[in-house]
This record gives C-alpha cells, structure tokens and sequence, in this order.
C-alpha cells in the first residue's frame, strides 16, 4: 500500500527534486566556473563534448544553445535550404517541424507506427522527391526508431537522429544517436540528461560535418572575427550548463535503469486493464523518457488523476499538420490515420529518475480506481 497522501501532488516531471539530490556538487562545479572567468566555450564546455562524444560511441560532439538549434544547425550543417523537403513525422514535439520550416524547407509529413510511435519506414519510399535533402528520425518517448529500416528508406538521404527523447536509449549495443549522419541531443530540464536551463548538442563521426556545425554555432568563425561560411549564427551551450551536465552525464545510465525500474512496476499494477501500455521492442532498449499509456477513455482518466493531485501529459495533444504556425507549408503524401487516432488517446503518467516506488504505487491505484 502506498505511504503518499493522496494530498500530495505527485508531479509529472520533476527537476527540482532531481537538482536538490546534487545540490552540493552543483554549488561546487557553479562556484569553479564564476572563479574561473570561461564563461563562453571554456574547458568546461570541451571536457562536456568529449565526454558526450564518447558516451554516444561517436566521434564529436557540439554543445549548442537548445535542442531546437541543434536541429537547425544539423540541416544547415548538411546544406538544406529553400526550396529542399525534409521528411519527417507529425507526431511530435513542434520544434521538430519548426527546425525545418527556420532553414526554408518544407517538411514532407508522414504517418508513425501503432507500436513505437516512431517514424513507419513503409512510408518513406512514397514520400520522396527529387527534393528530399535530410530525413528526420524522432525517437520517441525513448523507444528508438527502426533506424535500419529507415536508413535502407532513405538510400542516400542523409538521416538526421532526432534524440532529445531518447537520451540513454540504445539499438542493439548502439546507443541512439550514433546511427544517422547526424544526431541531435536536447538539455531541456525534464529530460533524461536535463539542465538547469536550455541547452543542446549536436553529434557525428564526420569530421567535416562537425566542423561545419561548429562554425555555425559562432557567426560562422572557424577563427575569431572573420566569417568563412553563411548563415552562421549565435548558439553556443554555456560553461555553467556543461558543468552541470557533465556531472549528470555520470549517472545518466543510474537514472535510465531507474526510470527502466518504475516502467516495470508500473507494467505489474496496470497489465490487465484495458490500457495500451509501451512497448519494447526486441533489440532496443527503451529509455523511458515518457510513459505513455493510451486510453479510450483518455480525457476521464485525466480528469480522474487530475483531481487526485497527480500530474499527466499530453504528448502530444494536436498533430504538427493540425497546427496552422507548424503546417501551412508542409506536404502531406497521404493519410495519416495513425498519428490522427492516437493523439486523441494517449497520456503520459508520472515519470522521473526521482521517483519513489510509493508515487508509483499511488499513480497505479488511482488508475486502477478510475476503472473499477
């Protein structure tokens, strides 16, 4: 039986809680970085990169101002622009699809599978042009996508790993983001690898590539004041960000196999009522980033925790090609049945590395309440 009163709120993300349990070794790494005077692109921002590059398995790294940017660094690192598509899935957060439309291109919007929620490499095929310049692949909720399938798909259309979901995630003995020709990483606060802050990182194991991305990050410099290539821009991770992410870096696979934990038991408590719970593929390791539940009695179930003090989500509630500042030039192929039925039925319960088996236990009886 659960020791939290139902009078506690037991939230749905919670960053707070997980700084508070760092909080003397972040003090410190804050207190070195202001004694240090780096505050842009210091040794605390190299040492992150390294870091990051090698808990990936790839060989570079680029910290950046938010996963957005990472993003739009990629597709300019990989030269789309106007005039280009980009293939990619309406079942998604919208900076995804805004990335796009930023560089001038125009996403080509396809259809997710029933089981992941991930890109349905069935539809790729369909979706292409003699414009199709980049692929993006979103793993979702920290399942990965079938990033073979996917790649076969695409040929010699280069795969951009859209990650910010599935840090700590892997495919095999891969870990996500070391697969496409480029990936992207998001620092946002509730994320697996979360800052206190935005932030972001770009990575791959092409040297000409992570050059490019580098440049563009700072004005388009490869030295100090004198711009080599257009469309560089301001976008640079700060030292105090790097700082902290790196001591989080060190227990990121702690805090996945604890989320991991919290799936399990939330998998025994709800197993058999009716609810689609996640699934894992075999080969993949799920991060757990979200735990998504699918419901056809989604809004009352909401209501129900609602009113219970207990937090949920939506992620996400209105598809990118229902959303008028997201899709009034994207290019839809053909129907997108599955991306139109789940997003009236998913929600995403409690789920943070900070989170005791008694919030579990609490979230799992107030489902189980709801459909006695």
């Amino acid at each position: 039986m659960s020791d939290v009163s139902a009078a506690t709120p037991v939230p749905m993300a919670d960053p707070r809680g997980e700084a508070e349990t760092m909080r003397g070794e972040i003090v410190a790494a804050f207190t070195r970085v202001v004694d240090s005077g780096y505050y842009i692109l210091g040794p605390e921002v190299s040492s992150f990169e390294r870091s990051l590059a090698a808990n990936i398995g790839i060989s570079s790294a680029i910290g950046v101002a938010s996963g957005t940017d990472a993003l739009i660094l990629a597709l300019l690192a990989l030269g789309v622009s106007p005039g280009d598509e980009v293939i990619t899935v309406s079942h998604t957060a919208g900076p995804t699809v805004a990335a796009i439309r930023v560089v001038g291109a125009t996403p080509v919007l396809i259809d997710v599978t029933d089981d992941t929620y991930c890109i349905d490499p069935s539809k790729i095929a369909g979706a292409k042009t003699a414009h199709t310049k980049a692929i993006i692949a979103v793993h979702l909720y920290g399942h990965g996508a079938d990033i073979a399938a996917i790649k076969a798909a695409a040929g010699n259309i280069p795969v951009i790993e859209d990650c910010a979901q599935a840090q700590g995630g892997a495919i095999g003995n891969r870990s996500v983001g070391s697969f496409g020709a480029i990936s992207c990483f998001s620092f946002y606060p509730t994320k697996n690898l979360g800052a206190l802050g935005d932030g972001g990182a770009v990575a791959t194991d092409d040297p000409v590539l992570a050059e490019r991305v580098r440049m563009l990050r700072t004005y388009g410099w490869r030295t100090p004041q004198f711009a080599e290539i257009e469309l560089g821009r301001c976008s640079r991770l700060d030292e105090l960000q790097a700082a902290l992410l790196s001591l989080k870096l060190e227990r990121l696979a702690a805090s996945v196999e604890r989320r991991r934990a919290i799936a399990l038991r939330y998998r025994a408590g709800l197993s058999d009522l009716p609810l689609t719970l996640p699934i894992q593929r075999e080969g993949y390791s799920h991060a757990y980033h979200l735990f998504v539940v699918r419901s056809r009695r989604r809004d009352a179930l909401e209501s129900h925790l609602k009113a219970r003090n207990i937090g949920t989500g939506r992620h996400y509630p209105t598809p990118v090609h229902l959303q008028p500042g997201l899709a009034a030039s994207a290019r839809i192929p053909e129907s997108l049945a599955v991306t139109e039925r789940i997003s009236g039925e998913i929600l995403s319960l409690p789920m943070f590395a900070t989170m005791t088996d008694a919030q579990v236990d609490r979230v799992t009886a107030e489902v189980r309440a709801f459909y006695r």
